[in-house]
C-alpha cells in the first residue's frame, strides 16, 4: 500500500476536518488514490447528513403497501383504496392495497406491527383492532398504543335501522320493546367487539332494555337476515345502509351523528340518548419507529387531500367524514377512545366469545 494511500485510509476526524488538514505536499497521492479518498470523504459527509432531510427528499423510494385488516369490499377497504389513489397521484409513487383479513382485524394489525418501519408499509384498519380488541383478547401479538403511530382517520356514522315489520319508528319505541319483552327483539352484528354490537350494548346499559344478539361473520350476512325479517334491527354504518334505506327496505330511526346523507334523521343524543357514544372509524397508522420525517410528510399530504373539495365529496358520497387533526391530537383521541371502550367492556363483562 502506498504511503499517500495509507494516510488517506487512516485519517482521523470528520470529512470536513480532512479537507482543512490535508497538505498536498505531504500526501503525494496517485490519481487512483485521490479518487479513493474522494469516495471516502463523500461517504463520510453522507453519513453526517440528517436522516430527516434524506427521508424527505427520497421517500417514497419504492411502492408503498397499505395493509388492510379486513376483506375487500368493506368500508375499511374502500377508504384505503381512496387514500391509495390520492397519495399515488400526489407523491408520484404506487400505493398498493393488500388485504389481510381475519381474527377481527388482528392478523393485519400484527403483520404491520412486525414490518420494517421504513416508511413503505402502513396499516389501514377499523377502530376494532386499534381501540377495542386489546380489551377483548388476552394474548394479542401487538399493542396498538405502543406499536403504531396514528396519522389519519375518517369516521363512518352509524345508523339504527329496523325492519318494516318491527313495531318501532323511533328510539323510544325500540327501547320500549326491549323492556316490555326482554330478549325477544333481535339485532344482528358483525361480531362481538364490532361497533355494530357495542353500540346496542350501550343502549341496553343506558336504558335497561334487553335485546337478543345474533352475531355474524360480517355485517353483510346480517343484512340478508334483516331484509328477510329474521332480525328486528341493526346498527350499521350509514354508507352500507343508504341504498336499502332509499329503497324503503329498512327504516332509519336515529344516527350516531348528523349526516348530510340523511338530513332529517335525529341523532341518538337528540332522541334522548346522549351517553351512547360509539362510532365506526377507519385509520391509517404507521409502525412505531417509522422516520418522523416520513410520518410528518404523510400527515401533511393526507391533511391536504382530506381538505380538498373533490376528496371531501368522495368521502361524503360514501358516508365518511374525514378528521382534520394534529398527530398529537389524533393519538390522544384514540387513547381516550381506547380507555372508554376498555371501561365499558369490563363493566359489562363482555368477552370475545360472545
Amino acid at each position: 500500500m502506498g504511503r499517500g494511500f495509507g494516510r488517506c485510509s487512516g485519517m482521523q476526524g470528520s470529512p470536513m476536518e480532512w479537507t482543512h488538514s490535508m497538505s498536498f505536499e505531504r500526501l503525494p497521492l496517485s490519481r487512483r488514490q485521490w479518487l479513493r479518498c474522494g469516495t471516502l470523504g463523500l461517504a463520510g459527509l453522507a453519513s453526517q447528513t440528517p436522516f430527516s432531510a434524506w427521508a424527505q427528499e427520497t421517500w417514497p423510494a419504492r411502492p408503498v403497501r397499505l395493509i388492510v385488516s379486513s376483506s375487500p369490499g368493506g368500508g375499511t377497504d374502500l377508504y384505503a383504496r381512496m387514500l391509495a389513489q390520492a397519495l399515488g397521484d400526489v407523491l408520484k409513487q404506487q400505493f398498493v392495497v393488500e388485504n389481510r383479513p381475519g381474527a377481527s382485524g388482528n392478523i393485519g394489525a400484527a403483520a404491520v406491527a412486525k414490518s420494517p418501519p421504513d416508511g413503505h408499509t402502513f396499516l389501514v384498519s377499523a377502530n376494532t383492532s386499534l381501540t377495542i380488541n386489546a380489551s377483548l383478547y388476552k394474548n394479542l401479538s401487538y399493542d396498538a398504543e405502543r406499536d403504531f403511530v396514528p396519522i389519519m382517520r375518517a369516521f363512518a356514522p352509524l345508523v339504527l335501522v329496523v325492519h318494516p315489520s318491527t313495531k318501532a319508528r323511533n328510539v323510544a319505541e325500540l327501547i320500549e320493546l326491549g323492556k316490555r319483552e326482554p330478549g325477544k327483539t333481535s339485532f344482528g352484528s358483525a361480531g362481538t367487539g364490532s361497533t355494530t354490537y357495542l353500540g346496542v350494548r350501550m343502549l341496553e346499559e343506558k336504558t335497561g332494555a334487553r335485546f337478543l344478539h345474533v352475531p355474524y361473520k360480517g355485517v353483510g350476512p346480517a343484512y340478508q337476515d334483516l331484509l328477510a325479517g329474521q332480525l328486528n334491527f341493526l346498527f350499521p354504518d350509514v354508507a352500507s345502509a343508504l341504498s336499502l334505506i332509499k329503497a324503503g327496505k329498512i327504516i332509519p330511526i336515529a344516527s350516531e351523528q348528523r349526516t348530510p346523507l340523511l338530513p332529517g334523521l335525529p341523532t341518538l343524543a337528540e332522541a334522548g340518548m346522549p351517553d351512547v357514544s360509539t362510532n365506526s372509524s377507519f385509520s391509517l397508522v404507521a409502525p412505531t419507529g417509522t422516520p418522523v420525517a416520513v410520518i410528518e410528510r404523510m400527515h401533511r399530504e393526507l391533511q391536504a387531500i382530506t381538505k380538498s373539495a373533490s376528496f371531501a365529496a368522495k368521502l361524503e358520497s360514501q358516508g365518511l367524514v374525514g378528521e382534520i387533526e394534529t398527530l398529537a391530537g389524533l393519538a390522544a383521541s384514540m387513547k381516550k377512545e381506547r380507555e372508554a371502550y376498555a371501561a365499558f367492556i369490563k363493566r359489562n363483562s363482555i368477552v370475545a366469545s360472545d
